[in-house]
């Protein structure tokens, strides 16, 4: 449906930005970055599903920015007095993707309550940079009925729009956690968790030899380094997944998605 189409029911126009130089559309172009997003507190999201999602799961919405091309007059029509009108120019400038799907939304980050005990099974990422990765391994973590994601201070932030667009929704449907991830191996230990940690050494078990337990963190690593020897001194077990073929690793988000359902079932 056009913009212009769109019944007000006596309000007034909804406004439409057409220039990428707009002084509004630049400040939410800063929003790919996590120093911007500290500062005002809000983060970008982008395309249908994402949209419906963060709606669905009581996200506060602040803005809505959608093309002529849009699909979702639900939407803009519930949040019709926050709904910004844009061209496919600006449309194109805030997207991550070659082809947007003509809707995006600041939305409001959500204050959270410091962590003081885990329970259940948890995902901890150390130094995992590839935004791709982390959302993937939060995505998976969701699937597999995880009770929540750490991760670590230098792993790409979840904020990201790249982190966002992997996650797919999953982050609006388990609480993530960024802090430092000794404290989290700390407070995991405290709390009755076993720490699981994901490498290749000679104290290492193969995940499948492993008594299963319904307690536990399971930290995978960087994509290029694994877990550095710090990390490995905290946990109370390092875990493998054998390699059958002639590849000599996994991508840290497949292993991840092996580990995970594996810990599990």
């Amino acid at each position: 449906m056009l913009l212009s189409n769109y019944k007000t029911r006596g309000k007034k126009p909804m406004k439409y930005i057409e220039s990428k130089k707009n002084d509004e559309i630049k400040q939410i172009a800063k929003l790919s970055s996590t120093k911007y997003i500290k500062k005002t507190g809000t983060y970008l999201i982008e395309g249908f599903h994402l949209v419906r999602e963060a709606d669905a799961n009581d996200q506060k919405i602040l803005k809505i920015l959608v093309t002529e091309n849009h699909e979702d007059d639900r939407l803009v029509k519930k949040y019709y007095d926050n709904a910004i009108g844009i061209s496919d120019d600006v449309a194109q400038s805030l997207s991550e993707t070659k082809t947007p799907q003509g809707i995006f939304a600041v939305i409001e980050v959500q204050k959270k309550e410091e962590l003081t005990d885990l329970s259940g099974q948890w995902v901890m990422l150390s130094d995992v940079q590839d935004p791709g990765n982390v959302g993937t391994i939060i995505r998976t973590a969701d699937a597999a009925g995880y009770d929540g994601v750490i991760t670590s201070l230098d792993s790409a932030d979840f904020y990201q729009p790249k982190v966002q667009r992997s996650m797919q929704g999953s982050q609006f449907h388990l609480p993530i956690y960024r802090m430092d991830l000794h404290k989290a191996i700390d407070l995991a230990k405290e709390s009755g968790l076993i720490v699981y940690g994901s490498e290749v050494n000679d104290q290492a078990e193969s995940y499948t030899e492993l008594e299963k337990t319904s307690d536990f963190a399971v930290i995978m690593g960087n994509e290029a380094h694994g877990l550095t020897e710090d990390v490995l001194e905290k946990t109370d077990k390092n875990i493998y997944i054998p390699i059958l073929g002639k590849a000599e690793s996994l991508n840290v988000a497949v292993a991840a998605g092996i580990l995970l359902y594996g810990l599990k079932i």
